[in-house]
């Protein structure tokens, strides 16, 4: 979108053109986000100058949200926005270093996955520079699949998982993620930006956008498409509910079977069968702590800025 334009493409790839257009009136206060499927009026063709009117919007079958930031004292601290529509699975980009991996942030990303109905996917960049082992150990219950990406390696695992499939992309700015983009596009050319000497990335992508990926070799199966999204700093929970957040951590959730029907699972909760699940070995006690503190978050009760600057 720019300016209250939006750029549409045919869903069957009968044609390349961008079809320019804007929200019709009748459609009122429904709002229009990257992802959606839409009916056009009026000029379609995509010729330079025309303008197309968006008349309807499609019921989405997903859609993923975040919070700006988990944090009540401000007017948007607890703006809640749409990320994208209809995707079916989200691609979390970390790198293994230089930044280095934030599972904070990986597991907030997860709860949003997973209450939005979208499968998670994580890829994990610049294999070269370290192993995957420690992530993917603090993920070995949830046997959550994962692809490696080194510079110059073949693409052919992740496109297989991308094939078939709308793929919503996010990741911490500097994780490499525009360009994977860029390498599974050739013709997207998303800006590519660098790492600075404190592990931070520079934001680079400004705006979410989606891209049908190429067809390789003599393959007839739909590539898929791809929505590459702007580099995050953080991916905010406030409008999951409390309930909602345990779904990004099933290997607690046996766990709590035990507990009392208003156990809250907090930190300060004597009885909750958390702590002794954990003490038993049948859970990583990180994985609890994660999950307390986006419980504290949520609820007001933490600084938010404590979590965030985690996850950064």
């Amino acid at each position: 979108m720019d300016r209250g334009r939006y750029g549409c493409v045919r869903e069957d790839g009968s044609g390349d053109d961008v079809i320019t257009a804007m929200r019709a009136r009748e459609l009122g206060r429904k709002s229009v986000v990257v992802g959606d499927r839409v009916a056009l009026a009026g000029d379609s063709s995509g010729a330079a100058g025309t303008l197309a009117r968006i008349v309807r919007i499609s019921e989405r079958t997903s859609v993923l949200r975040r919070t700006a930031d988990d944090d009540d004292t401000t007017p948007e601290g607890r703006l809640e926005r749409v990320v994208v529509a209809n995707a079916d699975q989200l691609v979390i980009v970390s790198a293994l270093a230089d930044p280095p991996p934030r599972t904070g942030f990986i597991d907030r990303c997860l709860v949003a996955a997973y209450d939005a109905g979208i499968e998670p996917l994580l890829c994990l960049t610049k294999a070269d520079l370290a192993g995957p082992e420690q992530v993917l150990g603090y993920y070995a219950e949830l046997d959550l699949p994962h692809v490696l990406v080194r510079p110059g390696s073949d693409l052919d695992e992740l496109r297989a998982r991308l094939a078939g499939r709308i793929s919503v992309m996010v990741g911490h700015s500097g994780v490499g993620k525009s360009t994977l983009v860029n390498r599974l596009v050739p013709a997207a050319l998303r800006a590519v930006g660098v790492v600075s000497a404190i592990g931070k990335g520079r934001h680079t992508s400004t705006s979410a956008v989606a891209l049908r990926l190429p067809v390789v070799g003599k393959s007839r199966k739909d590539p898929g498409w791809i929505i590459d999204t702007p580099g995050i700093r953080s991916f905010g929970l406030a409008h999951v509910s409390a309930d909602s957040l345990l779904h990004g951590f099933p290997d607690l959730v046996e766990g709590t079977l035990e507990d009392q029907p208003n156990c809250g699972h907090a930190a300060g909760d004597s009885e909750c069968r958390l702590d002794a699940w954990v003490a038993e070995g049948k859970a990583d006690e990180r994985r609890l702590a994660s999950y307390r503190r986006l419980l504290s978050s949520r609820s007001g009760e933490g600084d938010w800025r404590d979590q965030v600057a985690e996850d950064i």
